[in-house]
């Protein structure tokens, strides 16, 4: 201290290091050794091994840092929410001028007051059977439309979209925006799943925009990773009881790995991180089309044998006709060529359908279906034109057909010698001759 020009007295001018030093030295002679109750929150614990975290109760919080040294002396994985007493020495972190809780030992204490409640809660709604494995519902492997309750600010939701678009940019994602956390948002998060529940009725649309859009299949509750306090909205009674009501199944992707809420239990399924949620309910693109192409490979086959069947009545219809002309043999020959080119096109229809990728339409049955049958009609038309080729339908008429003693046909009087033994086929049977006198006509 010293005085001023007036008279007054003026305060030391402190270096700012030099004051941090001795606050620092007032707070160790003061306080130190110190020990501290209350409840953990925003516990981490660095790759270096040292733990950051507060304390606090209803009057205050106290930053802490617990060293790699006393975190390895652990004998529980620390948890926000649970009450702790701590023991260690007040100092001031002088990088930033901050009060800090150097922390040498700690013990559990009891569970801390919203871990509390959080447990008989939890008991009570297991005990009604909200959490019932009977009541989970499986995920469509083929969702329609996907739901999305998040915050429209939250980074969950960028996650959730990124991993959508890149794994299943075919299907529609609706959003539902809702608060995340704070008092409100358990009221914000049953409005929205209560919206979304309108949505996966079909003709429900709350907008015009959603108008054309089809019905919501799975809805994703998410939200990114947080202290106790931050997904405390997640631990909501009311909101438990609005997830169980829901018409289609719920994934609840909310905080990291080993985050749990209420609303985990009460969903369909859980999963540990909203990235995770959006890529169980979504089946990579690439996983489909292999299905497609297997798929097509099975009706390649089932049309092939299909040509089979059919070529093997044109053979016995081809046998059928022996030999009556050149006509004949033409028409088989045609015919076979026909069978070859029509299967050898069926199948690279169907190679075609197996690498596109817009097969994955839901009609993709009825157009093979009405594939199939167009070549069957073809190939019955064949088969039908070749039938009418059969001489047995000229003998119906009156006609026969005249051999000789080996079998060639009898076309012209010049092979009919008198005396000569030719056989006559008629439509019932065969009548054997022999020549008297040939005339020409």
């Amino acid at each position: 201290m010293f005085e001023t020009p007036n008279g007054a007295t003026a305060p030391r001018v402190w270096e700012v290091g030099a004051l941090c030093r001795a606050i620092a030295d007032a707070l160790e002679a003061r306080f130190n050794p110190v020990a501290v109750r209350g409840e953990i929150t925003g516990f981490s614990r660095a790759s270096s091994g040292h733990c950051y975290f507060s304390v606090k109760d209803a009057q205050g919080q106290l930053r802490c840092a617990m060293f790699r040294r006393a975190a390895s002396l652990l004998d529980f994985s620390p948890r926000d929410g649970e009450l702790v007493e701590l023991r260690g020495r007040l100092g001031v972190y002088e990088a930033r001028g901050d009060l800090q809780f150097i922390v040498e030992s700690m013990q559990r204490a009891g569970q801390g007051a919203l871990f509390e409640q959080f447990l008989r809660l939890k008991a009570q709604l297991d005990a009604e059977g909200l959490f019932d494995s009977a009541r989970k519902r499986p995920l469509p492997l083929q969702p329609r439309a996907i739901g999305l309750v998040t915050s429209p600010g939250a980074a969950a939701l960028h996650d959730v979209v990124t991993a959508l678009r890149r794994r299943v940019p075919h299907i529609p994602v609706v959003l539902v925006p809702a608060q995340v956390q704070g008092s409100a948002a358990p009221a914000s998060l049953r409005s929205a799943l209560s919206k979304m529940y309108q949505l996966a009725q079909p003709g429900k649309a709350l907008a015009t925009d959603l108008a054309g859009t089809p019905p919501v299949d799975v809805i994703l509750l998410v939200r990114g990773g947080g202290s106790i306090e931050d997904l405390w909205a997640f631990n909501d009674e009311h909101l438990a009881r609005t997830i169980v009501q829901s018409p289609v199944p719920v994934i609840c992707g909310v905080g990291h790995e080993t985050d749990f809420t209420i609303a985990d239990f009460c969903a369909d399924l859980r999963a540990p991180t909203p990235t995770a949620a959006a890529e169980l309910v979504a089946q990579p693109r690439d996983v489909w089309l292999g299905a497609l192409g297997l798929l097509a490979e099975r009706l390649a086959d089932g049309v092939e044998r299909q040509l089979d069947a059919r070529h093997q009545r044109l053979d016995q219809a081809a046998a059928r006709l022996g030999r009556p002309s050149g006509l004949v043999a033409r028409q088989q020959m045609q015919l076979a060529r026909l069978a070859q080119r029509m299967r050898h096109g069926a199948l690279l229809k169907m190679q075609r359908l197996a690498h596109t990728q817009q097969a994955l339409g839901a009609d993709l049955p009825m157009k093979m279906q009405r594939s199939l049958q167009q070549h069957t009609d073809r190939l019955d038309r064949a088969a039908m034109r070749l039938e009418l080729l059969d001489p047995r339908l000229v003998l119906q008429r009156g006609y026969a057909l005249l051999t000789d003693t080996t079998g060639q046909a009898v076309t012209s009087v010049r092979q009919a010698q008198p005396g000569a033994a030719l056989r006559a086929t008629l439509a019932d049977g065969t009548v054997d001759l022999t020549v008297a006198q040939p005339r020409l006509l």
